[in-house]
């Protein structure tokens, strides 16, 4: 076990509340005001699963699918409706979705919105984590039985701490460069269980990435040991071997990141051949023989509406697909100016309607086949990534035709037979080919921000993309919503924006904790659009 006590942060305010553990019965006796003392695995068990594991109904990260080029605004209702819904994320979502300086500015300037959900929320997940650690490792099992539980509920918690401290890092602390990791703040690092009642101050991105390694090595040390969960909620070895993949892709470590795909693949290396698979069906589930991981709940179809006011898929994203591409037709909606996303199941009952009528998408997709999806889009761990990660890795290390046999091999089960699907670029039209491939794999799924910000650093081939959002002003007249003006606002490459603020709150309690660079994002006007 590693035995790594960097002190960092969680904001006392919200640790003080760590253990409030209603949801999980009374087996959690208390000893102090920090200190519980479950009796066996199980009940740790019970605590991993009920409340440090992301929950199905978290609203944990839900922003991540507005900040870069997936989403873009719907100005026009299938039923010609000039009322804006009351349920438009368009005054919580504004200072995410044009960059402000304070994530949480709303549309009008008059004040702010909370900033701190998510922030709070994965640190309490981390806590719980540490706490599930520190109790775990003191326990000695009576049996084989007990024993190999006790290692997996410990490989669980150090797998499920890894990844929310990557997911904070990368939300808040600058992409990973090597030469300047150890100097570029990253976010606060605390894995000792009890609370401490201090003020905090941001671990550097190369201590944040040191910790989430050597999670993951006593992760894949303990669950190497034991058998394969029986769902995909509880972490196994593979979820582990993905995500050590993905921390040294993003760090740029590319034969680690290639040797971990492959451990992957070696015994999750399933991929759905879209040729057998009915359009708008239920690729994301969790009976899918490419899900390996999820937590955390769906956002994406509650967040689109065939609605004036609110959002929907992205052309640029939609027109990226080639025709012959199965993903185009079996994962998208598009009726008029509307693009919705159709990865999950619909919401088939009494009230089913077929798909050539203008109110389908908000009838079967929104709010509720987003509320019934079994998986997330935003910590779903599935086979598809090892592919591309292999190609991805392989490629940048000059193996370019294992790099096109993996990219080809996903596309060969997603576009029709009979079609022309190969890859045969070199050099960077690979690397091109392959982060586009990404780009339609993954949308809506958490990476393409993540991917965005980590290929601006990329030391082969660099690419930073400049994306702008419009985002439509209108007037109240007669009790009926206009449009009036469009601004535009616009990311530009390599913009210090491309890293999340520091939540004004934790900025707040914390005196003298460093934000990130911020500066004035200005708007243009242009005229207003469909």
């Amino acid at each position: 076990m590693n035995t790594f006590k960097h002190i960092g942060l969680v904001a006392g305010f919200f640790l003080t509340v760590l253990l409030t553990l209603s949801s999980c019965g009374d087996f959690l006796e208390e000893y102090s005001q920090d200190q519980y003392y479950p009796s066996n695995y199980e009940d740790l068990d019970e605590l991993l699963v009920g409340d440090a594991y992301i929950q199905r109904s978290s609203s944990t990260g839900n922003f991540i699918h507005f900040l870069a080029d997936e989403m873009e605004e719907q100005n026009t209702s299938y039923n010609g409706s000039s009322d804006i819904s009351p349920s438009s994320l368009r005054g919580s979502m504004f200072g995410l979705y044009t960059w402000q300086v304070r994530s949480g500015q709303n549309e009008d300037f008059t004040g702010f919105n909370a900033e701190n959900d998510t922030w709070t929320d994965i640190y309490r997940h981390i806590n719980i984590a540490s706490n599930i650690i520190a109790t775990a490792e003191k326990m000695e099992g009576k049996n084989n039985e007990e024993k190999d539980g006790i290692m997996r509920v410990l490989g669980e918690a150090y797998f499920l701490r890894a990844a929310c401290y990557f997911y904070l890092v990368n939300l808040y602390g600058k992409p990973y460069v090597a030469t300047t990791a150890s100097s570029d703040p990253g976010v606060p690092v605390k894995i000792e269980e009890k609370v401490n009642d201090i003020k905090y101050q941001r671990n550097t991105v190369q201590e944040t990435y040191d910790q989430i390694i050597l999670d993951l090595q006593d992760a894949e040390q303990l669950l190497s040991q034991t058998g394969t969960p029986k769902t995909i909620y509880h972490a196994d070895i593979y979820a582990v071997y993905l995500l050590r993949s993905r921390v040294a892709l993003y760090m740029q470590q590319w034969q680690i990141a290639a040797d971990y795909a492959d451990k992957v693949l070696a015994g999750k290396g399933n991929l759905i051949n879209l040729n057998n698979s009915a359009p708008h069906s239920d690729f994301l589930s969790k009976t899918s023989t490419e899900t390996i991981f999820s937590m955390g709940g769906y956002a994406a179809t509650g967040q689109q509406r065939y609605m004036l006011g609110h959002y929907r898929v992205a052309n640029e994203l939609y027109n990226s697909y080639d025709d012959a591409d199965l993903r185009k037709s079996q994962w998208y909606w598009k009726m008029n100016s509307f693009i919705g996303i159709t990865k999950i199941a619909p919401v088939i009952g009494t009230s089913e309607i077929a798909p050539t009528e203008t109110n389908y998408y908000n009838s079967q997709y929104y709010g509720g086949a987003g509320g019934e999806a079994t998986v997330s889009d935003r910590f779903l761990f599935r086979s598809a990534e090892a592919y591309l990660i292999k190609a991805e890795a392989s490629a940048y290390l000059g193996n370019e035709q294992e790099a096109r046999n993996r990219l080809n091999t996903l596309r060969r089960n997603r576009y029709a037979e009979g079609s022309d699907y190969t890859v045969s670029a070199t050099g960077k039209a690979l690397v091109d080919s392959i982060r586009l491939e990404r780009y339609r794999e993954f949308a809506f799924e958490g990476h393409r921000w993540f991917d965005l910000r980590r290929y601006g650093v990329c030391e082969k081939y660099p690419e930073s993309k400049r994306i702008s959002h419009r985002y439509t002003v209108f007037n109240v007249i007669s009790y009926r919503y206009v449009a009036a003006e469009a601004h535009v606002y616009t990311l530009e490459p390599n913009d210090a924006h491309y890293t999340l603020p520091i939540p004004q709150e934790v900025l707040d309690f914390n005196t003298g904790m460093v934000n990130n660079e911020r500066h004035d994002i200005n708007y243009i006007i242009d005229e207003v659009k469909d």
